[in-house]
């Protein structure tokens, strides 16, 4: 997903927008549904609690403990930011 943020704000920076700008849209978009289902969690997040007795914020996922506790908004922003650049692009021709 973080790949697929980079990309939009690469694309948008760039100008050069393709079908795969839209693909990166689509995966996010998949994302959000996703959180949305596990209200504002991921859904395996459940699952993996049962095999573990931590309470840190990145007790699943390969991230330092503050991005981890932030990831949302740190990465929320970045989409928000590449989104931006795609429709500036897109507007200005």
């Amino acid at each position: 997903m973080v790949a697929a943020i980079f990309y939009i704000i690469y694309s948008g920076w760039s100008g050069k927008i393709s079908n795969l700008t839209y693909a990166a849209f689509g995966l996010m978009a998949l994302e959000g549904v996703a959180l949305w289902i596990g209200r504002g969690a991921c859904p395996l997040t459940p699952i993996a609690r049962q095999y573990s007795d931590s309470q840190k914020s990145n007790f699943d996922i390969y991230l330092p403990e503050w991005l981890a506790r932030y990831n949302k908004q740190v990465f929320g922003t970045l989409l928000a930011v590449g989104t931006g650049l795609v429709l500036w692009r897109i507007t200005i021709g």
